[in-house]
This record gives C-alpha cells, structure tokens and sequence, in this order.
C-alpha cells in the first residue's frame, strides 16, 4: 500500500530503540538511586534491585547508543518476561491490572525487545 516506507525501516527500529531506552534507563536510574524502595515495592532483596537496576539502566545505554544491541535488548527481554511472570504468578494480576498495573504493558515491551534482538536494531548502531 506504501511501497516507499521500507526506506524508513532503519529509521524506525531507530525510533524504537529510543523508546525503550527512554523507559528502561528512567526505570533504572530510579532503582539506582532508591533500591531500598524499590525493593520493598517489589518483594526482592535489595541487591537483586541493585543488580535490575544496573541492567535497565546499562541495556538502555546499550540501545541508544548502538552498542551490542541484541544482547542487550535480550537481557531486557528476560527483564519484562520476569515482570510479567512476578504479575501473574506472585501478585496475580490481570492483563489490563489495576491503576496500570497490568502486565499488558509489559508484554509490549517483549514485542519490541524481540523485534530489537531479531532485525539487529537496524543500520543505525556502533557495535552490534
């Protein structure tokens, strides 16, 4: 129907590797700098909030700057998948959750994240 929007694909997963990084790294920082907090809201210990907090943050670097990109878009892969399945399993929470706690979120997170590791991340990377 468009045949001329192929010429933005690389754009595009360009656009998309913002988008997570933007969440990813706000999200991290946020762990960084409040893991006691965090830890508590989540149920976890205090060093494994240290340790997502550090991945989120680090996987989004990764994204935006262009730097081993699949391997980072994996390991926030396994992040949202860990997201999902405390959501479910532990809290019990349903696909939309209340006050935007539904793991619905998250699963757009998986669809990204694995367009991410599968295309490369796009033309647009340092190193991948």
């Amino acid at each position: 129907m468009f045949p001329q929007t192929h010429q933005l694909t690389d754009l595009a997963l360009l656009l998309l590797r913002l988008v997570l990084a933007i969440v990813f790294v706000n999200s991290g920082w946020g762990m960084l700098r409040d893991p006691r907090a965090h830890a508590k809201d989540l149920g976890l210990r205090r060093s494994f909030t240290l340790f997502l907090g550090a991945s989120e943050f680090s996987g989004g670097l990764a994204l935006v700057l262009g730097i081993l990109i699949q391997i980072a878009a994996v390991g926030l892969l396994a992040i949202s998948l860990g997201a999902i399945y405390k959501k479910i399993v532990v809290w019990r929470t349903g696909f939309w959750g209340e006050a935007s706690a539904g793991w619905s979120y998250d699963l757009l997170f998986v669809a990204m994240e694995f367009v991410v590791v599968t295309t490369g991340g796009g033309r647009y990377v340092v190193y991948g």
